[in-house]
């Protein structure tokens, strides 16, 4: 399967995914881009907290049954997205830009083989 089709099955599947949460799917460029630099900071923030918390154990919410592990994992991915989407530590805004200075870039380059006037 091409790489275009299977981006394309996953951007439907994430808008799909978000508007059973509640949450409206991004429209236009912009609107995508913003909605994809949040996911990647949530992401990342998700990772970072994972690690922070390996070596947790002992009684309550973290203690050392052997479920703890799913369970841990559920709760780091949910302050991850919480910390994004108000607003995060930053990576959201810098990873946008860079999105929207790509966008730029590649919307003002001619495809090879294009004619110009």
């Amino acid at each position: 399967m091409a790489v275009s089709a299977l981006t394309s099955r996953f951007d439907a599947a994430l808008a799909v995914a978000k508007m059973q949460a509640g949450q409206q799917a991004p429209t236009g460029p912009a609107a995508k881009a913003r909605a994809n630099a949040q996911d990647f900071e949530a992401m990342f923030l998700n990772s970072m907290f994972e690690q922070m918390m390996t070596g947790l154990d002992g009684e309550g919410p973290f203690g050392g049954s052997p479920g703890v592990g799913v369970w841990r994992s559920f709760l780091t991915n949910e302050f991850a997205k919480s910390i994004a989407q108000k607003g995060g530590i930053g990576i959201a805004d810098q990873v946008y830009s860079s999105l929207i200075a790509e966008q730029a870039a590649s919307s003002n380059t001619a495809p090879a083989g294009a004619q110009t006037r």
